[in-house]
């Protein structure tokens, strides 16, 4: 069953990227486009963790670079600290509250921005940083957020959640 829910997030998230390498990012609103790979990796992250979240977001990245041909490796890494931090959010404080995949979202579209910004600046690419976080980080942010509620519908939908207290125990004690 385990491999079964893994090959859904899988698919969810290769769609994603598809979907965004294709359609989505040519779409500018108020100067910020919509990152629906991004808002999919937080909903599989918040409902089947850390590990998911990262293994998810690391080959969606690459993915969604193959398919850009832009710097390879540069989403990959992004994607898979998000999944990976807002995996364990998930797992920890963000069980089961309304406002978890919105805030997730909010929080990991900023840090997205930043840490595109900064890989860029340290691999010596153009890195406009007024067109990032001056002009367009507002309006991802606000279109993400929009994203967020049917997209988390979707994939909740699609893949059962789990829940935390019938996982076993990684620490147990032996006597």
């Amino acid at each position: 069953m385990a491999a079964a829910e893994a090959a859904k997030a899988a698919g969810l998230l290769f769609l994603a990227a598809v979907v965004q390498a294709s359609l989505v990012s040519g779409v500018i609103i108020f100067g910020g486009s919509p990152d629906l790979l991004l808002v999919t990796l937080v909903a599989v992250a918040l409902l089947r963790g850390s590990f998911a979240g990262a293994i998810g977001g690391f080959f969606a990245g690459l993915v969604l670079d193959t398919a850009t041909l832009s710097t390879l490796g540069l989403s990959s890494l992004l994607l898979t600290l998000a999944g990976y931090w807002i995996g364990r959010y998930g797992e920890t404080t963000g069980r089961d509250r309304a406002h978890a995949p919105f805030v997730s979202v909010g929080v990991v579209t900023v840090l997205y921005a930043l840490g595109a910004l900064l890989l860029h600046f340290v691999l010596g690419e153009p890195a406009p940083a007024r067109a990032v976080l001056i002009d367009g980080l507002l309006p991802a942010v606000a279109l993400n957020l929009l994203l967020t509620a049917p997209v988390y519908a979707i994939v909740r939908r699609v893949l059962r959640p789990v829940s935390w207290t019938d996982r076993t125990s990684e620490v147990r004690l032996l006597g």
